[in-house]
């Protein structure tokens, strides 16, 4: 029997728009229900552990949204296997011998104590790091961190100039920033774009194909028939670069989409 068990409920004022945030069991699967001023009900399901998530319209009660649950427990439960056998890095130690992803490609890292610090990649194809001899293993993920960061912002404008024109829209700002559930986000009203820093170890047609996804929110705020028609009218393989980007190794620290 479907059973649905009220664990944690919390409700916040934000402006004028009261947004309830709560949590729910359906049959034994845990699910995060959060209400916002919204038009049409989505759920997702996230890395590492599948975790269920349900953005739901103000106007739909609690019980409405266990049933839409309830509808697609088929659904979640495979997206949900789909996670368990995906490939996941181990955390990486930062040292020689390591393998590290820079956009789609596997580099074998080289740890250096010598010299003025950086990154590179080496005519042979070696990723070399080049730190302090104090730095510890925190300290030289930063700083490949922040490679990874200036490597997307040399890809990120013409890229957006690129796609500005084609879609006819106009993005006011992109920004890089760290995700734990989102390869990018988009805030129409201030038509800013954001993109995860991970997507530096992605594919470059993967990268594009999450910026003109979030591009495509500018005039499309919906994951909408609209929104669909657009994706495949400006990028018809993007199921298969989704897919692609799914199948990848997950970091350690387990982003999704």
């Amino acid at each position: 029997m479907m059973t649905s068990l009220l664990k944690r409920s919390l409700t916040l004022l934000r402006g004028n728009v009261i947004i309830k945030r709560l949590q729910i069991v359906v049959s034994d699967q845990p699910v995060e229900v959060i209400y916002k001023d919204i038009k049409n009900l989505h759920l997702s399901v996230h890395p590492p552990d599948g975790q269920v998530r349900v953005s739901a319209p103000l106007r739909l009660d609690d019980e409405a949204v266990r049933l839409a649950v309830v509808s697609r427990l088929g659904w979640i439960r495979t997206q949900q296997q789909k996670l368990a056998i995906q490939d996941r890095q181990s955390q990486r130690e930062m040292i020689t011998g390591e393998s590290h992803f820079f956009m789609g490609q596997r580099y074998r890292l080289e740890l250096r104590t010598d010299g003025p610090t950086g990154v590179r990649i080496t005519r042979s194809g070696i990723l070399q790091l080049s730190a302090r001899p104090s730095a510890d293993r925190e300290g030289r993920e930063r700083l490949l961190r922040e490679w990874y960061r200036q490597q997307l912002k040399l890809v990120l404008p013409q890229l957006v100039a690129k796609w500005e024109v084609a879609l006819g829209v106009d993005v006011a700002y992109t920004g890089i920033k760290r995700m734990k559930t989102r390869w990018g986000t988009c805030n129409p009203t201030a038509r800013r774009v954001w993109v995860n820093l991970e997507l530096a170890k992605k594919s470059p047609l993967c990268i594009e194909y999450v910026l003109v996804h979030e591009m495509i929110h500018l005039s499309a705020t919906h994951h909408d028939d609209k929104f669909h028609a657009l994706m495949d009218q400006h990028l018809p393989q993007w199921r298969l670069l989704r897919d692609e980007l799914n199948r990848a190794p997950l970091a350690h620290e387990n982003w999704g989409y």
